[in-house]
């Protein structure tokens, strides 16, 4: 029999107690009910859920199309798709208690419940969620570790398909099979490889851009393993570059390596960004760094939270997420240098081990 995970659900719950006492909780992320069961399925417009609340079982319901097993330590509840969802989430949910939804709930799930009085109140409780997913637990440190290292690797080998007259495109199309080779099951997003001027829009996506003489070669990379996302850009270039795109490389590189110094427990996410944001800017690129310095990641590529100016949060330990200053001269060229790190109790792992040397392919 299938095993929700306990120790999770229970941290859920006292995350909703300190913000929402005596209340119950209906996810329906997906990737959060992986996360708490062990069941994963894209349901597209249909309707999956788990219900929480204290000293209840926990209640998975699943449309009869995606077949669940039978939980040892939860009920299961399975409908189809001419059932009225209100009318099944109501037997479960509380009348008269208050009921926290996550932020994925669509409006139109919601709004019946709403309409029809199921819960005492409603509110926002994605919260309870996202918090304990921010803090790994041990295993999940593990396997962070290991698809950060299937992406060091993967690095390592993009060099060896630079040449000139290649395309980004036919770079990007070699990656997949690269990740499956060490055991990953995929791409954690789309992989970035942006030639030259490319490389001054952070999103870039790869096209038939062929590869010049003296331009920047930059790949933002990830791969999932065992449901656990990996995330690193690096920058080369392709034989000699100019003297200002080497500049800009350093400002990156040394924007980099001073926030991750910072990164302990207890430090400010905005003070992370402060950090890497004034090395650029008192090289004057200020300007140019124009997106926040990381995201949280873990079973997906960007999870709640980030490395922001505005995010005020302090970084506690088992917290993943990316540090990953750059520069974009629109027209010209662009650097980006990104590790992931894992807060430790006393401080700081960097998960990737791949060079940030200045490297010419």
């Amino acid at each position: 029999m299938a095993h929700v995970d306990e120790a999770r659900v229970g941290r859920v719950l006292e995350r909703l107690e300190q913000g929402h006492p005596s209340s119950q909780l209906l996810v329906t992320d997906p990737w959060s009910i992986f996360y708490l069961t062990g069941f994963y399925a894209e349901m597209f417009e249909r309707f999956s859920g788990v219900l929480l609340a204290s000293g209840k079982r926990p209640v998975i319901f699943d449309n009869a199309l995606f077949p669940i097993d039978s939980y040892d330590n939860a009920d299961v509840v399975v409908f189809n798709d001419t059932d009225d969802i209100a009318s099944v989430l109501m037997e479960h949910i509380d009348p008269e208690l208050p009921l926290g939804v996550d932020a994925q709930m669509r409006s139109g799930f919601l709004l019946p419940l709403q309409e029809r009085g199921a819960a005492a109140s409603f509110f926002l409780g994605s919260y309870a969620v996202a918090q304990t997913r921010a803090r790994k637990d041990e295993r999940e440190r593990e396997l962070m570790r290991a698809s950060s290292a299937i992406n060091d690797a993967v690095m390592a080998e993009l060099p060896s398909l630079v040449h000139e007259g290649v395309t980004e495109h036919e770079i990007a199309a070699q990656m997949l099979a690269l990740y499956r080779a060490r055991g990953a099951q995929g791409f954690s997003f789309p992989p970035i490889v942006s030639f030259g001027a490319n490389a001054a829009n952070p999103h870039h996506e790869p096209d038939d851009t062929v590869l010049r003489a003296g331009e920047v070669v930059l790949f933002d990379i990830g791969g999932q393993h065992e449901g656990y996302c990996s995330d690193m850009t690096r920058t080369f270039f392709f034989g000699e570059p100019d003297e200002e795109s080497a500049r800009i490389y350093d400002i990156v590189r040394r924007a980099n390596e001073v926030a991750e110094a910072l990164v302990r427990p207890g430090v400010r996410f905005c003070d992370l960004d402060r950090a890497a944001r004034r090395v650029i800017e008192n090289a004057g690129y200020g300007p140019y760094f124009t997106h926040r310095l990381g995201h949280s990641i873990g079973l997906q590529d960007h999870e709640p939270g980030d490395v922001s100016a505005v995010n005020e949060d302090v970084v506690e330990p088992g917290m993943t997420f990316s540090i990953e200053p750059g520069i974009y001269l629109p027209g010209r060229t662009g650097v980006r240098i990104e590790d992931l790190v894992l807060v430790t109790e006393d401080g700081a792992e960097i998960l990737n081990s791949y060079t940030k040397e200045p490297t010419r392919i």
